[in-house]
């Protein structure tokens, strides 16, 4: 097996610390032991992207929050789903998280953050969302394995019926919020519809074969 590569570091604020490896032609960002993210299996994230975008059917010049670049899956895939009169606003906590996507991973980013559609804000998607107040048709959350936060304790804001609020509050009317999750929690989707939300939650596959883990996607749609 061909030897799995240490490339950098990363210190969340407030957080833990995320390695970024590459094995081969692959990359990888490690949280502890856990992978967050692998350049093998992108299906999910990019289904975050195309399944919203699908959402929004007949949205005029639509404005997307993606919180959370990653490695850019969910970035690429919304671009090339939307027209050229969209707006992403796309909030990234890590500084290093770019640096990576314009370095060894320059490549795999493919100009995705070079794209003029794209506006990149350096932060915490958390004030980001509270001083949205009706201005997103959608929001996109991938910045933790689920609806907790494990990158950083402070995001579990977003996840509570606070954080819900004011994602609620920054959409548009019939606008959604889309969250990514490694897997299903009950007691989310029924803070989404405490909150207001009618909420679709979909199982996608990790892959873009269709194989891989089973990931979930939460689209919650605020009244029009």
């Amino acid at each position: 097996m061909t030897p799995r590569e240490y490339l950098g570091s990363a210190l969340v604020p407030g957080g833990e610390e995320l390695k970024l490896y590459r094995r081969g032609g692959d990359f990888m960002i490690v949280l502890d032991r856990n992978e967050l993210m692998s350049s093998r299996m992108s299906g999910s994230e990019k289904a975050l992207a195309v399944m919203t975008i699908e959402r929004l059917r007949g949205t005029k010049a639509p404005h997307l929050l993606i919180g959370g670049y990653g490695m850019g899956f969910t970035l690429r895939a919304a671009l090339a789903a939307l027209t050229g009169d969209a707006r992403i606003t796309l909030v990234e906590l890590v500084p290093e998280i770019i640096d990576w996507a314009r370095g060894p991973m320059v490549e795999l980013a493919a100009g995705c953050l070079d794209d003029p559609r794209v506006e990149l804000v350096m932060g915490d998607v958390v004030p980001a969302i509270a001083d949205g107040q009706g201005t997103y048709d959608a929001i996109l959350l991938d910045v933790d394995n689920g609806p907790d936060g494990l990158t950083a304790a402070a995001n579990d804001r977003l996840y509570s019926a606070q954080g819900l609020s004011a994602a609620k509050a920054a959409l548009r009317p019939g606008g959604v919020l889309a969250v990514w999750s490694a897997g299903s929690d009950d007691a989310f989707t029924r803070r989404l519809r405490s909150a207001g939300f009618t909420v679709d939650e979909v199982v996608v596959k990790a892959r873009d074969n269709g194989k891989g883990p089973r990931h979930v996607i939460w689209f919650a749609r605020k009244p029009g």
